[in-house]
């Protein structure tokens, strides 16, 4: 069916096609201009870049160095690697000194703050974690990591590998927990300093000689300090990058490698060593004494084979060391050696030509001289003594008188012995160089008071260390020449090359006939029924030797009190190769004679010597030189002027 059509006829209307309206008379219309607008969106865009541009010239030119700063706090950490410290040995290689790894735990406070770590409490959170195993007070570590302005922190020290594994340990437990939303990493800031820690094997053993070091791992006692310098070596750095408390492997670092210390090997032997402390530390404890000192020397090198101070200390454990005792006594100590000064007495008057071990010596029961009169260890009516006999009986008056024979007048005697005294080293360094050791003292002959002219002959108004008297035997041991002791036998660098020690000093002192000499009439010391060294007597070996007791003077009153007991010599005395000397202060349990208690350790430590460096015994009998004369008999011209 068709649709009906619109009224008016087509498609177009009852009018017609459609037409648009014709526009109103007077009025334009006009198309938009895009310019002005894109001008605007221009200029707009224009400012936008221009702030951007002026930003990032701030952040890269301008505050560069400022923002770097900032982004190094979290991401670069540099630690000083501390080098190796040299080990120190004795002859034979066995360590007395060496280090082991071991970590200093380090913070850095800046890292616990607020704005860091998102969490208020966090110095307290990390310090309750670390004080158990560090072995810390939690309130001490809280109070480093929240210190104000600090950017480095030391929360302990010298900790072992075990310890730094557990803080590691937590790190990472805590760095993992941070990375999933779980918790804040309140451990980010804590790091560790490689480091290292000084252990002494040995413990007690020639600690007086090895010292120990400080809580900086500096030398602050005996070679420790000493050779501080060569055994420290240079430390080196280590920087690397890190995030959220751990190293990113792949950001790169830098390495300076510490270049480690030298090692030391010493000239002690510490089998030698054990048997001159074990000695001494007896015999002090036996006598309720001060402190004593046993030194073993190789007279033919001057090297010191043993050096022994009781009682002593474990460089281990300072904490619960004796201050009295972290030196080194054998060295530092000052002191009157007595009788066992006589044999330099001896030398002089022998090598001057004055008298001859046969040399007769009357010596009275008493001596008046200057202000004061003399006496002998004990009481005695006049003795007819030989020279030899004054020394083998120790006579303090016989030795007065034979030394008055070096000169003219008492002037020329003070003089001509003096200068034998300066020969052996007396009022000198030894010439070890060990910090802190005393050179003794010896005025100047024109300074010798009245007492002292008399009393310097048999080993009062003078004083010296126990090494200086332990070399004066050497000398006579090794033919009447001095050889410079030494406790350093050689330093190894780093690159493994040994480079021994300098020559010793080599100083001719007295002849070697007159050595040979003294040497006989030592043994007249010890071997002779008369003598005062019969108990360092040894089976099998000649020894030579000489017993000392002399005034104390208390260190404390500057006055004179107790004594000062002594036994040195040296074997086989027919081929000698060790020197022994023995020293005990202030002996105040049983006896305090040189020859009963010092002997004993002379002849234990000699003996143990003897065996370990394989010295044969003796093969030729020993001399027998007259102890005394017979005064009916007619006196040589030398007895005479002894006489």
């Amino acid at each position: 069916m068709a649709r009906p059509r619109s009224a008016g006829g087509g498609p177009h209307g009852p009018r017609g096609p459609y037409r648009r309206p014709a526009p109103s008379v007077g009025r334009t219309v006009r198309l938009g201009r895009p310019k002005p607008r894109l001008r605007l969106v221009g200029a707009a865009l224009t400012i936008v870049m221009a702030v951007f541009v002026v930003r990032l010239l701030q952040v890269q030119a301008v505050d560069a160095s400022a923002y770097a700063s900032k982004a190094a706090v979290n991401r670069w950490v540099t630690h000083e690697v501390t080098a190796d410290r040299g080990t120190i040995t004795d002859r034979t290689g066995a360590d007395l000194a060496t280090t082991v790894d071991a970590f200093d735990v380090i913070a850095d406070p800046y890292l616990f703050t607020r704005a860091q770590t998102k969490v208020a409490d966090a110095p307290q959170q990390a310090a309750e974690l670390l004080a158990p195993i560090v072995g810390g007070d939690a309130t001490t570590i809280a109070r480093q990591l929240a210190t104000p302005g600090s950017r480095f922190q030391v929360l302990a020290t010298r900790q072992s590998p075990q310890v730094w594994n557990q803080i590691k340990d937590l790190k990472a437990a805590f760095a993992d927990k941070a990375a999933t939303g779980e918790g804040a990493n309140v451990l980010a800031g804590v790091f560790n300093e490689p480091h290292s820690r000084r252990v002494y094997p040995a413990g007690d053993l020639a600690a007086g000689v090895i010292g120990f070091v400080n809580s900086e791992g500096q030398g602050a006692g005996g070679l420790e300090s000493m050779l501080d310098k060569q055994l420290s070596g240079t430390n080196g750095k280590i920087r690397y990058a890190q995030s959220n408390g751990r190293e990113v492997p792949t950001a790169g670092g830098q390495d300076q490698p510490a270049v480690p210390g030298d090692d030391v090997q010493l000239t002690l032997d510490r089998d030698i060593q054990w048997a001159a402390q074990s000695a001494i530390s007896a015999q002090v404890a036996a006598s309720a004494a001060d402190r004593g000192y046993v030194v073993v020397e190789d007279n033919r090198t001057g090297q010191v084979l043993a050096m022994a101070d009781a009682p002593g200390y474990d460089p281990n454990d300072l904490a619960h060391a004796d201050s009295a005792a972290l030196g080194n006594a054998a060295l530092q100590d000052a002191y009157e050696p007595g009788s066992v000064s006589k044999l330099m007495s001896m030398a002089a008057i022998l090598d001057t030509g004055t008298a001859t071990p046969t040399t007769r010596v009357t010596v009275p029961g008493t001596l008046p001289r200057a202000d004061r009169i003399f006496h002998d260890d004990v009481d005695h009516g006049t003795w007819h003594l030989t020279l030899n006999g004054v020394l083998a009986k120790s006579s303090n008056i016989g030795t007065i008188l034979a030394s008055q024979q070096l000169g003219a007048t008492q002037a020329q005697a003070n003089r001509v012995l003096y200068s034998y005294l300066k020969k052996f080293g007396i009022g000198e360094p030894s010439g070890i160089g060990f910090p802190g050791e005393t050179p003794g003292i010896l005025a100047k002959p024109q300074d010798w008071n009245a007492s002292q002219q008399y009393t310097i002959p048999f080993g009062q108004g003078l004083s010296l260390n126990a090494l200086q008297a332990t070399s004066v035997y050497a000398t006579i041991a090794d033919g009447g020449v001095r050889v410079e002791p030494s406790l350093i036998r050689g330093i190894t660098g780093p690159d493994g090359r040994f480079t021994p020690a300098d020559p010793p000093k080599r100083t001719r002192v007295v002849s070697a006939a007159t050595a040979r000499t003294l040497s006989q009439m030592l043994e007249s010391v010890v071997g002779s029924e008369q003598g005062t060294g019969m108990n360092a007597r040894i089976d099998g070996y000649r020894v030579a030797g000489k017993t000392g007791t002399a005034n104390r003077v208390d260190p404390k009153t500057g006055r004179y009190k107790g004594y000062t007991s002594s036994f040195m010599g040296f074997a086989p005395a027919d081929d000698p190769r060790v020197t022994v000397s023995c020293v005990i202060q202030n002996p105040t349990k049983g006896s305090y004679f040189g020859g009963d208690i010092c002997g004993p350790v002379f002849k234990k430590v000699m003996e143990f010597a003897l065996k370990s460096l394989d010295v044969p015994p003796t093969g030729k009998p020993a001399p027998h030189l007259p102890i005394t004369f017979d005064p009916s008999a007619p006196a040589s011209p030398a007895g005479a002027k002894g006489q």
